[in-house]
């Protein structure tokens, strides 16, 4: 099974700077709907049989506006535990603004996961992040047939978290490998019961320079 993880399209809060969460959200930008059409163009080859998104407005306009452009008829189903952390008293607020009250906290959160003070800022675990979105992928491979491909549409925070937790990586270690970048393809194969990274982040379809809010 391919399963194929696109990070939602660039919203105006990621331009200004601020965390959306899990309850937290903002109109993606236009010139997003213009990068989900050339990730579409990315897609084109891949015959999708199942389309799944988490609940948050954001992700589910991209995915919503990806199964238009492609121009075929691709269920979309939507599931509550694709969505991102519950940053708690952090959503909605400028990056910026907490580096400066907060800034271990933000530190860990971004390099260190494992020194993340979740409670401190009321919100969720990366321990628990990891186990919603990784049995939701889970239920997701058991519903689909082996060889089926799939297109999951989620959030920057809590992909990483859940990519690198299908792939066994330690809560230490998930930032290991960076970020994901908005209207980004990451692309897993599901075989004899383990689960392959083959592509991380790709953007290269979008010709452009991304930017450092494009990022998370």
């Amino acid at each position: 099974m391919e399963l194929y993880f696109v990070r939602h399209g660039k919203t105006e809060w990621n331009l200004e700077g601020k965390y959306q969460g899990g309850h937290g959200d903002s109109p993606l930008l236009p010139e997003s709907l213009h990068d989900i059409s050339l990730l579409a163009k990315r897609l084109e080859d891949t015959a999708i049989d199942h389309m799944y998104a988490s609940p948050l407005p954001r992700a589910k306009k991209t995915a919503e506006t990806l199964i238009k452009d492609l121009k075929r008829q691709i269920p979309l189903s939507i599931v509550r535990d694709l969505r991102e952390f519950d940053l708690g008293i952090m959503e909605g607020r400028k990056f910026s603004e907490l580096e400066n009250e907060i800034p271990e906290v933000i530190y860990a959160f971004r390099h260190q996961p494992a020194e993340y003070d979740y409670d401190l800022i009321r919100g969720e675990s990366f321990e628990k992040v990891a186990a919603r979105t990784t049995d939701a992928v889970k239920r997701i491979v058991a519903e689909n047939k082996p060889d089926a491909n799939v297109v999951i549409v989620s959030h920057g925070a809590a992909l990483v978290t859940m990519i690198q937790s299908l792939l066994g990586t330690k809560v230490a270690d998930i930032r290991k490998n960076g970020g994901l970048s908005n209207t980004s393809l990451t692309h897993l194969r599901f075989e004899n019961g383990e689960f392959k990274l083959i592509k991380w982040n790709e953007t290269g379809y979008l010709g452009k320079k991304l930017e450092s809010s494009d990022t998370i």
